[in-house]
């Protein structure tokens, strides 16, 4: 398994130049076909407004924010592209940002995606909840990268967060490619229970078993939450094993398990600093 078809999110924002170019740098690694794609968000009445208001202002402005943003991502995509002799694809489409990304992304093998950012004043449009949505909808894995951009590259030392649920063995599936390639990959268990439903009698044996057979170098790790977040708990242990890549499962079915559970991947997307895999 590898990443033959990488689709990388191009906004207005400024945070979209080390995306990008994070995104090349994998495509040249993996010999994959990179695809950029710009959303141009649909105008939307305000919800004041009545019939026979004149719409043509702000129509006007609405046009002139997309075109600005269209060429600052476009702007971005060809710096990313320079010098690298990469098959590539610029698209440039119109709906709601999370809706078009998902569809886009089920044609890739990998997503990339900015982190959770508050509202922007630089005309960019695109919802903060667009990572979550997309690897929810998608039905495959989003690489959210930080808004400041990475220290080194991602693949060194990776940690992969793992609690034994479905979702957890999608991401570990879905991030094979990087943990193949990793110098030493952390399975990080937080407070986990021997059961002969989840984790085993042995938790982490059997994780660490199966990752070893696909050549990956294994450390399993357990940690105690106690009182503490445990979005908090894995991005210490990120900081203190200097991990360029953390993996994760993304919950969403019910309203009790994303309140207990979909707290983590809100923690990481809205304080990481370094990128985060994730998948549904």
């Amino acid at each position: 398994m590898s990443f033959k078809t990488i689709v990388a999110h191009c906004d207005g924002r400024a945070s979209a130049a080390p995306r990008l170019e994070v995104a090349a740098t994998l495509a040249e690694r993996f010999g994959a076909y990179l695809v950029g794609v710009h959303v141009r968000p649909p105008f939307e009445t305000p919800f004041f407004m009545e019939n026979g208001f004149n719409m043509a202002p702000l129509l006007e402005l609405y046009d002139e924010r997309v075109a600005t943003e269209t060429a600052a991502a476009r702007a971005a995509w060809d710096r990313a592209l320079k010098g690298r002799h990469l098959r590539n694809e610029w698209r440039s489409l119109d709906g709601p940002a999370a809706d078009v990304l998902s569809l886009s992304a089920r044609y890739a093998d990998l997503v990339l995606l900015g982190q959770t950012e508050p509202p922007a004043g630089d005309g960019s449009q695109t919802p903060a909840s667009v990572p979550e949505t997309v690897a929810l909808a998608s039905g495959r894995p989003v690489l959210a990268v930080p808004h400041i951009g990475l220290e080194k590259p991602i693949g060194g030392t990776v940690m992969l967060c793992w609690n034994a649920s479905r979702e957890s063995a999608r991401a570990a599936s879905d991030a094979l490619p990087f943990l193949r390639m990793a110098h030493k990959v952390i399975v990080l268990l937080v407070e986990p229970r021997p059961s002969d439903k989840g984790h085993g009698q042995e938790p982490g044996a059997d994780v660490a078993t199966w990752l070893a057979r696909h050549g990956v170098n294994v450390v399993v790790q357990h940690e105690l939450a106690a009182d503490t977040d445990v979005g908090d708990v894995i991005l210490s242990r990120a900081a203190d094993h200097d991990v360029d890549l953390i993996v994760m499962g993304i919950y969403g079915h019910s309203r009790v398990r994303e309140m207990v559970l979909g707290g983590v991947s809100r923690t990481l997307l809205a304080t990481m600093t370094v990128p985060v895999l994730m998948a549904h």
